[in-house]
């Protein structure tokens, strides 16, 4: 009988080889290091304190404040910017405080807004002095976008503003506060804010806590909205003592936005209401609202929930109390997150994530290293990088290029309301002629990474270092601009590290790949659910990028990352090959041979 083959065991491949380049021991060793960060970020949670309630009661008069409200709301129910309905309402508030002999300030300026263009805006506001030239701001815009009356978003904010201002101005002879009271109105604020915006830029007052009021009467419990135009967060003992006094007043603790949400307001500083501003400028801000992340939707926006503006408006009024009489003032911004009735300190979250770049940065020196001790030349994969980055700055300039000819939304440097128009719907001709010119620019840049031949394993570990490296410039890159903004690029790295190990399939490569582009699918993510865009968040992206919100410099980084995916994704789909040397690139064609000899004769010109 003949004998049975005994099965041969698959040998493993050794460590450091071609097959294994990537040191997991040495990964798994500096990991350790991430331990004392968060340690930090465990004794980091602190539970800061609250201002006591004022003395008196609240006397806000919800009745009023509706009657109030639904006045505006039927007199001009058209207040977008540049409007009739727009110059109404202003003259409206002038004269609904005049009876309450408060004079009112004008700053009256010209806006490029976005959907609307170049259109006259008018902030409004009264001054309750107070026995410190100290003040606080509370504020509410008046503006709506014009597809409905608006009685929520923001009639009732400005009717609870009007309603507050009564109350200080009637206690103003015998009772006079211990801060200046600010009773901001202000223009644009349905269009990402432009009139807090403006305030908080050149107003001249020291202002010490703002208070917004923002959609009080809407079917949604009691909310807190606390974050910046920049990666910043109000003063934490702001927020407790808002927290309290809603919390008594609406029976009930207001919400807020998650964990994951605020790390991504940190990273990707976005917000449609008006506290973002001061924020952003170091002044503590809150504001109280009945709304979601994104304001209601303006054309359902026709009733009030009477209960809600009371408790809302009653909050308001026992929040400025605290706040007047409080000794222990919240004093500019910080960052944090919000847990309830505790936080997470910023400078520990942003050493948690510093320290998850230091195995990345280890272990991708360690594969360089292997890589020039087995000789393994990495100037072609490099040079490989280098044209893809060229292609991919070029779309970055192209897009610019097309904006600037006003192919591309225009406007003011602030969010656009995501029920206009040109958040959504782009121009579809310029859209087809920018895509003609990123494909006639790929075309270019194919001619030098396209393989003519077989890529040894060499050649692609090659590859696949020089990404890597250059991922971890972008990372360092994106340190120094915001710290936060890690946690889009540390998934990335941490998952396309293992890309280099030949062993894994191609499905199990597009899968790594596609777990490392969890991190940026968290912005879109949040703009298309937390701010309720759906499919229209990468056009709502991109209209931040074409007005201007997201700076240039992030848009450079963001292209300097794509061009590195693109490194990793050409290798694990086997289309990846080193810049040929000059003996195997191919002919010019028409448009580089066009360009040679432009350049040639600008050359000889000179001589």
């Amino acid at each position: 009988m003949a004998a049975t083959p005994v099965p041969t065991r698959r040998r493993r491949a050794r460590r450091g080889s071609l097959d294994r380049p990537v040191n997991a021991r040495l990964y798994r060793g500096t990991f350790l290091i991430v331990a004392l960060p968060l340690l930090v970020l465990a004794f980091g949670i602190v539970r800061p304190g609250s201002l006591p309630a004022p003395q008196l009661p609240p006397n806000f008069d919800a009745a009023d404040a509706a009657a109030i409200a639904d006045d505006l709301s039927g007199s001009y129910p058209d207040r977008a910017p540049g409007t009739g309905g727009a110059v109404g309402a202003a003259s409206w508030f002038r004269d609904e405080l005049r009876q309450y002999d408060l004079p009112v300030h004008t700053d009256t300026w010209t806006a490029d807004v976005a959907g609307l263009g170049n259109v006259k805006l008018r902030n409004l506001w009264a001054v309750a002095a107070g026995q410190s030239k100290q003040a606080i701001v509370v504020l509410a815009h008046r503006d709506d976008t014009g597809t409905g009356p608006g009685v929520n978003d923001n009639a009732s904010g400005t009717a609870a503003l009007v309603e507050l201002a009564r109350g200080y101005a009637h206690a103003g002879s015998s009772v006079r506060s211990t801060h200046t009271i600010v009773f901001l109105s202000t223009d644009g604020g349905a269009f990402g804010g432009i009139g807090a915006a403006r305030f908080a830029e050149r107003t001249h007052l020291h202002i010490v806590a703002v208070v917004v009021l923002t959609a009080l009467g809407g079917p949604g419990k009691p909310r807190l909205e606390i974050a910046g135009d920049r990666p910043r967060s109000p003063a934490a003992t702001l927020v407790e003592t808002a927290a309290h006094r809603t919390a008594e007043q609406a029976g009930i603790s207001p919400g807020h936005v998650g964990i994951l949400g605020q790390l991504i307001d940190l990273g990707f500083p976005l917000t449609l209401y008006e506290q973002g501003p001061f924020v952003a400028r170091g002044v503590p801000a809150v504001t109280l609202t009945t709304a979601g992340t994104r304001p209601p939707d303006a054309f359902t926006d026709r009733t009030l929930d009477s209960a809600h503006v009371a408790q809302l408006g009653r909050a308001a009024q026992q929040l400025i109390g605290s706040l007047d009489q409080g000794l222990g003032l919240p004093q500019g911004t910080t960052t944090y997150v919000w847990l309830g009735g505790r936080i997470v300190r910023g400078f520990a979250i942003e050493l948690t994530l510093v320290a998850l770049l230091i195995p990345y940065a280890v272990v991708v020196v360690d594969l360089f290293a292997r890589c020039r001790r087995r000789r393994i030349p990495l100037l072609p994969a490099v040079r490989s990088l280098r044209t893809r980055l060229a292609f991919w700055l070029f779309t970055g300039v192209a897009f610019y290029a097309f904006r600037l000819f006003g192919a591309w939304p225009s406007g003011e440097a602030r969010p656009p309301n995501p029920e206009l128009r040109v958040a959504g719907n782009w121009p579809a001709v310029a859209l087809v002629a920018f895509a003609v010119v990123a494909f006639a620019a790929w075309l270019v840049a194919r001619q030098r990474l396209v393989p003519r031949r077989p890529v040894t394993d060499e050649e692609r570990l090659a590859g696949d270092t020089a990404a890597l490296l250059a991922l971890g410039i972008v990372a360092l890159l994106v340190l120094a601009t915001n710290p936060f903004a890690l946690l889009f690029v540390v998934p990335a790295i941490h998952v396309w590290l293992w890309l280099p190990d030949q062993r894994r399939r191609r499905l199990a490569r597009a899968a790594l790949l596609l777990a490392g582009l969890v991190g940026p699918a968290l912005v879109l993510l949040s703009l298309g659910v937390r701010f309720g865009l759906g499919f229209d968040a990468p056009w709502y992206l991109l209209t931040l990028v074409s007005i201007g919100w997201v700076h240039v410099p992030a848009v450079a980084i963001a292209l300097g990352g794509a061009a590195c995916a693109a490194q990793l994704t050409a290798v694990a789909a086997g289309r990846y090959a080193p810049y040929p040397p000059p003996g195997e690139r191919p002919p010019r064609g028409p448009l580089r041979e066009l360009v040679r000899r432009s350049a040639l004769a600008v050359q000889n010109r000179r001589r």
